[in-house]
C-alpha cells in the first residue's frame, strides 16, 4: 500500500481530496514505477477527470525508478527522472506512479525534484506553443501573453533563448518577473491596450484567453500566427487578417524535456516555485493554486529532504 491523494468528485473542488492508503500500482508492460519525490500542481487540473472518478491529481513529476515493467529498455532501478504523465490515468500525487517508459526523461541534474517536477507540462506547453505550432525562428518577434504565467514565463525563456524579440503582456505586480525572464519589452495591458503599444509580430502566444486572446490579431503580421493554450481563437478574425489560429493541448515528449533539462542545466531555463507543500496537505496546496498568489508552481513534496 502506498500513500496517495484522490479526487472523488467532480467540480474541481480541493475539499473533495482525499490523503489515504490505496494500492500501489504494479508496471505493466512498456512502464516504469516511479517513486515519486515532487509532483507540481496546474490551476483547473481537478476539473479534468469527470469519468473515472475517483482519481489520482497532478501529472508533472520528478522521482526516482522503482521497478521496470516487461519489455522495458535504457531505464534502470535508481535513475532520477522527470515526466509529464498521460492525462487519462492517475497522476504523481502518491508515493509511486506507473508511467509509460518511453515518456521518462532523465531530470536536469543541477536542479532538485521539487525544481525539477515544476517544469514538464508549463515548459512543454510553452516549447509546444512557440516551435511545435508557432514555428518560432531566431530574429522573429512574439507576444505572450501572461508573461509572469506559469507557462508564459517558460515562453519568454525560450523564446529569448532562441534569438527572437520577445514582448510580454503582465500585471502590474508581475512586470519584474517577465523582464527578468528575458523580456525585451513588458506592458500592463490594464493600464494601456497592448494593440496600441505593440509593433507587429510574427507570434502571439496566449495563455490567458478572453479579452487579450480576442484582440490580438490586430498585432499580428500577415501570414504569422496566433497560438493559445487557454482556448480557441477566432478562425474568422484570423482569417480577415491572414494569419493561422490554433489552440491545442499540450502532449508529453520525452525528447523535448531532454533538450528542457539541457536549457536548465546550462543556465538558460529556471523554472520558479510559489511554495511547497507535503503530500498530505494537497487541499491547501490546491487552494493556494486556485487563488492568487506570487508567480510560480505549487508543488507537493512526496519523499526525501524539504528542499530536494
Amino acid at each position: 500500500m502506498m500513500n496517495a491523494v484522490r479526487l472523488y468528485a467532480p467540480g474541481g473542488r480541493p475539499e473533495r481530496l482525499v490523503y489515504e492508503q490505496v494500492e500501489t500500482p504494479r508496471p505493466g508492460a512498456g512502464e516504469a514505477l516511479v517513486r515519486v519525490h515532487a509532483a507540481a500542481i496546474t490551476r483547473d487540473e481537478l476539473t479534468w477527470p469527470v469519468d473515472r472518478l475517483p482519481a489520482i491529481p497532478s501529472y508533472e513529476l520528478s522521482g526516482v525508478v522503482a521497478a521496470l515493467g516487461p519489455g522495458v529498455t535504457g531505464l534502470a532501478v535508481g535513475d532520477e527522472v522527470y515526466a509529464l504523465s498521460p492525462f487519462d490515468r492517475n497522476g504523481a500525487a502518491a508515493d509511486y506512479i506507473a508511467v509509460p517508459a518511453h515518456l521518462l526523461a532523465p531530470k536536469p541534474a543541477t536542479l532538485g525534484h521539487i525544481e525539477s517536477a515544476a517544469i514538464p507540462l508549463a515548459a512543454l506547453s510553452a516549447w509546444q506553443a512557440l516551435f511545435s505550432h508557432g514555428q518560432l525562428a531566431a530574429g522573429q518577434r512574439v507576444l505572450v501573453h501572461g508573461a509572469a504565467g506559469a507557462v508564459g514565463s517558460f515562453a519568454v525563456q525560450l523564446a529569448h533563448q532562441r534569438g527572437a524579440h520577445v514582448v510580454g503582456t503582465a500585471s502590474a505586480a508581475n512586470l519584474a518577473a517577465a523582464r527578468q525572464a528575458g523580456a525585451d519589452e513588458v506592458i500592463d495591458p490594464a493600464t494601456a491596450p497592448f494593440e496600441q503599444a505593440v509593433e507587429p509580430v510574427d507570434l502571439v502566444v496566449d495563455t490567458a484567453g478572453g479579452d487579450r486572446l480576442a484582440r490580438s490579431p490586430a498585432v499580428i503580421r500577415r501570414g504569422g500566427r496566433l497560438v493559445s493554450v487557454a482556448s480557441q481563437p477566432s478562425e474568422e478574425s484570423a482569417a480577415a487578417r491572414g494569419i493561422t489560429a490554433v489552440y491545442f493541448v499540450v502532449v508529453p515528449d520525452r525528447a523535448q524535456l531532454v533538450e528542457l533539462a539541457r536549457l536548465a542545466d546550462s543556465g538558460q531555463l529556471r523554472p520558479t516555485i510559489d511554495q511547497v507543500f507535503p503530500l498530505a496537505e494537497a487541499r491547501q496546496a490546491f487552494e493556494r493554486s486556485l487563488g492568487h498568489h506570487p508567480p510560480g508552481k505549487v508543488v507537493l513534496r512526496v519523499a526525501g529532504e524539504p528542499n530536494a
